[in-house]
């Protein structure tokens, strides 16, 4: 696959970060994303769990930035999230899973809603939703989630799968 089959794809994800669709990605995209999440399972922002999501949003977008915003405004434009992504993950998605998994590991925790240490598919569409996915994508990318469909999505899948979906061009 060409690059500039890879960077338009990859282009495409940004969306996904933009929560407000201001046109770049800021650390208030992390906290609109936790505290969507929060709603969506009535879990208060003061709560352990809250408060760990909230954590988890900030390190990712400290990551993110580490990544990604070149110029240090605080603000990761589409094109510096195009130039991040093939120049510093495309070679390597687990670095972006890392970085993203304390995010990932508090949603889950947030989802999990019978504390079984993993989330169903169905909880892991409602946390797709309320990150702005439409119902019709979500249920597919979560039905995917659960790479051994045994019903329940685990860290361990979720990390891989994002990682793959930000950084990989298949």
């Amino acid at each position: 696959m060409v690059s500039t089959e890879y960077e338009r794809r990859i282009a495409a994800r940004f969306a996904g970060f933009d929560q407000d669709g201001n046109g770049y990605i800021d650390r208030e995209d992390f906290n609109a994303a936790a505290k969507a999440v929060l709603a969506e399972f009535d879990t208060a922002a003061r709560s352990d769990k809250g408060q760990a999501l909230y954590v988890g949003a900030e390190a990712f977008w400290q990551g993110m930035a580490g990544i990604a915003d070149r110029d240090g405004d605080q603000r990761i434009t589409r094109e510096e999230f195009v130039n991040g992504a093939v120049k510093r993950l495309r070679d390597n998605p687990d670095r972006f899973g890392e970085i993203a998994r304390p995010f990932l590991h508090a949603a889950l925790a947030v989802a999990d809603t019978d504390a079984d240490g993993a989330a169903t598919v169905e909880e892991a569409v409602r946390v797709l939703r309320a990150l702005g996915v439409p119902d019709g994508v979500a249920a597919a990318a979560a039905a995917t989630l659960d790479t051994d469909a045994d019903g329940r999505i685990g860290e361990t899948e979720v990390v891989t799968s994002f990682a793959r979906y930000f950084t990989v061009p298949e």
